[in-house]
């Protein structure tokens, strides 16, 4: 019968792996949400200045 320590060292690399790749997604999430709040700051810009209802 496996240890429980060896149980946790075989599954540790794929845990790993999920992590990584999580913080890769919330990157390019956090990346996208920065793109999208600049556009709407853009947005309300152009619109305060076409107008004048800022």
């Amino acid at each position: 019968m496996p240890s429980v320590v060896g149980l946790l060292e075989q599954r540790a690399p794929a845990a790993r792996r999920r992590v990584d790749e999580l913080r890769e997604e919330a990157s390019r999430i956090k990346a996208e949400l920065a793109e999208a709040e600049q556009e709407w700051r853009d947005f309300e810009v152009k619109r305060c200045v076409r107008t004048d209802s800022c």
